[in-house]
């Protein structure tokens, strides 16, 4: 979770090489919506956890009203202080995820994942560093995904998956290989 400035820096610095935008100081004024998405995330989460008074409000909602506006041209709904460093979505189109899932380092959304709660519960998933999830993936209920985990394109997790390195797929979703998730991911971002 940001709770400084320098951890802010922080975010922006993975969030940025996990889009493989390494070269680039800044987004293009045309273009880079995704890169511009991640950043006011990051921004109102700052504001969110670290900022307070007067001018920090006004800092707050004006960031606030800009990621919502861009949520909504790109399809996303991703509330802030869910995901850590390192968020790669190569793709705009539809996705979902709850405001009560954690998700850790170095993850990576295709487009239509969903990661969200089910049947009335506010209990969503818990998923772990270095995770890979193809497009049309769905993550139902407050599951446990271990670390370095893939999920195959269009597959349905409802149970744990507690076993880190491996590659999952299927409705319902079923282990298929003990590959990890590493190539599909940023490998600059490994720690």
């Amino acid at each position: 979770m940001i709770d400084s400035k320098e951890s802010l820096k922080r975010y922006l610095e993975q969030d940025k090489i996990a889009l493989g935008r390494q070269q680039d100081k800044r987004p293009h004024f045309y273009g880079d919506e995704i890169w511009k998405f991640e950043i006011l995330l990051r921004k109102v989460e700052y504001y969110i956890n670290c900022k307070k008074g007067l001018l920090a409000a006004v800092m707050r909602k004006y960031y606030k009203f800009r990621f919502h506006n861009l949520s909504i041209k790109l399809g996303f709904s991703i509330p802030p202080n869910v995901f850590e460093e390192g968020l790669a979505i190569p793709h705009y189109g539809t996705i979902v995820v709850h405001a009560n899932a954690r998700i850790g380092k170095n993850c990576r959304l295709q487009e239509g994942v969903n990661i969200g709660a089910t049947s009335g519960s506010h209990e969503a998933a818990t998923i772990g560093n270095n995770c890979f999830f193809g497009s049309g993936a769905k993550v139902v209920g407050a599951v446990k995904i271990a670390d370095d985990v893939a999920v195959g394109a269009g597959a349905v997790v409802t149970k744990d998956i507690p076993e880190p390195g491996t590659t999952w797929a299927g409705v319902p979703a079923k282990k298929i290989s003990d590959h990890n998730s590493h190539s599909s991911l940023c490998t600059a971002l490994f720690q």
